[in-house]
């Protein structure tokens, strides 16, 4: 298998959490050598980076979004956690914001549970599951980012701007000294608008956000009705 062939299964694993290259040469059933070569070639697409031996998935370079199907990897468990205490915020009737984080994503199969509710989101296939769940469902559309099949830009923002929210639901990358930071400046400018348009407005955040810092300031903490993590 060529290692094109295998970039999927090394990006899987390293979004996971790093690992070394004789762990990967276990997970993949190939050597060590092996291995090594496809670094330099995964390296030279700037996809990893290796340390002494400790491969890591390369995440947080200026303006580079991370894969939706990368980020669904990233602590379910602990958005589980998130969007069950979420839950005490929201209301039967309620008209909710929802950005296209997997954060917020994971929402969806909980906000089966009240009456008329309608959901606003700039994520594609966060209108999609929320339709699909028979919720009442409104997408802004836009021009379409293939990374995370969020819609953002001008079109976008315009549509989100007509209307207004009882409550929004949003996440970042990176939360330090209360300032929320993400690496997708158009992705924030549609939150900005959700935070403006929402009654009530909160973060959700995981533990591994923090203490990280990104390209672009979305907010301040202070600002916002609460800050919902693990």
């Amino acid at each position: 298998m060529a290692v094109y062939n295998r970039e999927n299964q090394y990006i899987n694993l390293l979004a996971q959490k790093p690992y070394s290259v004789k762990e990967l040469s276990e997970k993949l059933f190939i050597s060590e050598p092996t291995v090594r070569r496809d670094l330099i070639f995964l390296q030279k697409k700037e996809l990893v980076s290796c340390k002494r031996g400790i491969v890591t998935l390369k995440t947080n370079s200026p303006d580079q979004r991370i894969p939706l199907f990368i980020r669904h990897l990233e602590q379910n468990e602990a958005k589980q956690v998130i969007a069950r205490k979420a839950l005490s915020h929201i209301k039967n009737g309620y008209v909710i914001m929802l950005d296209a984080s997997t954060t917020a994503f994971h929402l969806l199969p909980y906000l089966t549970n009240f009456k008329n509710i309608l959901v606003i989101t700039n994520g594609a296939k966060t209108a999609l599951e929320s339709a699909s769940m028979g919720i009442r469902t409104i997408c802004t559309g836009g021009e379409m980012t293939l990374e995370s099949f969020s819609y953002i830009g001008p079109d976008a923002e315009s549509v989100l701007n007509k209307y207004n929210a009882d409550i929004a639901f949003f996440s970042c990358r990176g939360i330090a000294n209360k300032i929320a930071t993400d690496n997708s400046i158009m992705e924030n400018n549609l939150r900005r608008i959700m935070i403006k348009n929402s009654k009530y407005k909160f973060l959700l955040c995981d533990k591994s956000k923090f203490d990280n810092t990104y390209l672009n300031t979305l907010c301040n903490i202070d600002d916002l009705d609460g800050l919902i993590t693990d």
